[in-house]
């Protein structure tokens, strides 16, 4: 069998498509350098250009697996579209948030309602949501538990949860979105809503 490594970008994802995971570590392995560059150029922040990143191949990973990849041009373009318009979207997620200018005499800005405190009623919704999740997390596999509080309760990266479970960020990658979506079935299973 020929070597991965010198296989084209479009083998490389049919053979991940097909359950070949080093398949995907290959193609990680060769784009990540230019499209980690090319997103730190739209961002200009580097903390923020490894989470679109992340997010970039999450995207990647799982519209390849649903069979959603159409080879429409070269892999690496379309990972550079996928970065992009995670960063248009961040983009207009920041400028759609208001900004108030506190100069206005007229304005009472500690006195809006979206800064107001919780209700008595919202508090204890929150709380009963955060227990159903708690529960719910216990009653997943251990890999993709450790994932999911590596990820959201510790805030490491996808590269830091591979170093520390010596697994790789493909790996980490799919645990996580396993764990999402078992997290839902569960949660759909026992009739339980998640959100406010």
């Amino acid at each position: 069998m020929q070597k991965l490594a010198q296989l084209s970008d479009d083998k490389l994802v049919k053979a991940y498509a097909n359950g070949n995971n080093d398949a995907f570590d290959t193609l990680l392995q060769r784009h990540q350098g230019r499209l980690l560059n090319y997103i730190t150029q739209l961002t200009g922040n580097r903390q923020v250009a490894e989470d679109i990143f992340q997010e970039t191949f999450v995207k990647a990973i799982m519209t390849i697996r649903q069979g959603n990849y159409t080879e429409t041009g070269k892999f690496g373009g379309w990972l550079a579209r996928i970065a992009r318009n995670l960063v248009i979207d961040m983009f207009r997620q920041e400028k759609s948030e208001p900004v108030m200018s506190t100069d206005d005499g007229n304005i009472d800005i500690l006195n809006r309602k979206e800064l107001s405190e919780l209700t008595v009623e919202d508090d204890m919704v929150d709380l009963q949501i955060r227990d159903d999740v708690r529960r719910l997390i216990r009653e997943l596999p251990d890999n993709q538990r450790q994932v999911l509080v590596m990820r959201y309760y510790r805030n490491l990266s996808f590269k830091e949860i591979a170093e520390q479970t010596n697994v790789s960020i493909n790996t980490a990658l799919g645990r996580m979105r396993y764990a999402i979506l078992n997290l839902r079935r569960l949660a759909r299973e026992r009739s339980i809503e998640l959100t406010r």
